[in-house]
């Protein structure tokens, strides 16, 4: 990691598809939803929320900044974005800063979710509302995965169960239009495993593609940092030690890991019909199908990271203008897209 802090205030563009937040959020009642904001004073004059992300400059998240941009400025709330890079070494300090700059509240997407409990301590001890977004964060524990549910904070995002579900049940629509031998195919999994949410994802994937595709493949779990290169690296070591293999099918936690995967597999001149990939993001996804040419790229799962940044102000404003309590999680809806229909769903490539 590296020790220089990236910041960087997220472009504003506007994601072009209009959706309705069908928000799905559901309240535990327990200690911990009120514990990270429930002892945030209410703010009588305007209210100063600092956006913490990790990776701001990928598209996904620089569209969240957007949403969370047009909807403080609908509010009249003051927003600072943070570019927080991949570098998890500055998140505490990041958030002392936002404290010391008078935020009333801190909206989060750490790199590294192991910062999760100096996080919380922090914000509770400055009185400072605390909200997620995207990845979970546990209270008390550096891994969420091994977290008791009521001490994950609240969390702004998408259901990782519920778009895994998706993007295995298109590769295995993809996988029953091709007639591969079930041995002559293996699937790649690839994702960067201490992030519980990008676990959530690829196991729902599996589960779903079982269920759907009528056979049975051995899938091959491939560890990555969520980056395309990162997974290219990881992916061409799989090729190579895996050289009997006529047919591949790759998901991961992004876009990254699946755009990645599929430039080793370019490099290693497996063509694009040996080829199914299934991003989650399409931010990438659609870079191949604005080419025309053939791409072993075949679907993704578009996640609007506006409507994400947005509800996740909201939520904030909510919390500390009217006291109302942070849903233990709010997802935003997704869409299933591919080279017919992604500019008419409104994806903008990055």
């Amino acid at each position: 990691m590296t020790t220089v802090r990236h910041r960087r205030r997220a472009a504003a563009a506007t994601v072009g598809l209009i959706v309705t937040l069908g928000l799905t959020a559901c309240s535990t009642g327990q200690s911990s939803s009120s514990s990270a904001g429930g002892n945030a004073a209410p703010v009588s004059g305007q209210i100063s929320i600092t956006y913490l992300q990790k990776q701001g400059d990928q598209q996904y998240f620089i569209g969240e900044a957007a949403g969370a941009k047009a909807k403080a400025a609908q509010l009249g709330v003051k927003l600072n974005v943070v570019n927080l890079g991949n570098d998890a070494n500055q998140t505490v300090s990041d958030v002392q800063s936002a404290i010391a700059q008078k935020s009333n509240g801190i909206i989060i997407v750490p790199p590294d979710p192991a910062v999760g409990p100096q996080v919380v301590q922090t914000a509770k001890d400055a009185k400072v509302a605390l909200l997620t977004s995207d990845d979970q964060v546990c209270a008390t524990g550096p891994a969420p995965a091994n977290c008791n549910p009521k001490d994950l904070l609240p969390r702004i995002g998408f259901s990782g169960q519920q778009m895994g579900q998706q993007v295995g049940q298109r590769a295995a629509e993809e996988f029953k239009k091709t007639g591969w031998a079930p041995a002559d195919t293996r699937i790649i999994s690839a994702w960067q495993q201490d992030v519980t949410v990008c676990g959530d994802r690829v196991k729902a994937a599996k589960a779903a593609f079982d269920t759907g595709a009528g056979a049975s493949i051995q899938d091959i779990e491939v560890s990555t940092d969520n980056t395309p290169t990162g997974a290219q690296d990881k992916v061409a070591a799989t090729l190579t030690a895996n050289p009997g293999v006529k047919h591949w099918i790759i998901w991961g936690c992004n876009d990254e890991n699946v755009q990645g995967g599929i430039t080793a597999m370019q490099n290693a001149n497996i063509t694009p019909d040996n080829v199914i990939g299934v991003g989650l993001g399409a931010y990438l996804a659609c870079k191949d199908w604005g080419s025309g040419k053939p791409s072993g790229m075949k679907a993704a799962l578009f996640i609007n990271g506006s409507d994400v940044g947005a509800l996740a102000v909201q939520t904030m404003y909510d919390k500390l203008k009217n006291g109302k309590d942070f849903p233990q999680e709010a997802f935003a809806p997704t869409a299933m897209v591919d080279a017919s229909n992604w500019q008419s769903s409104g994806v903008q490539c990055s």
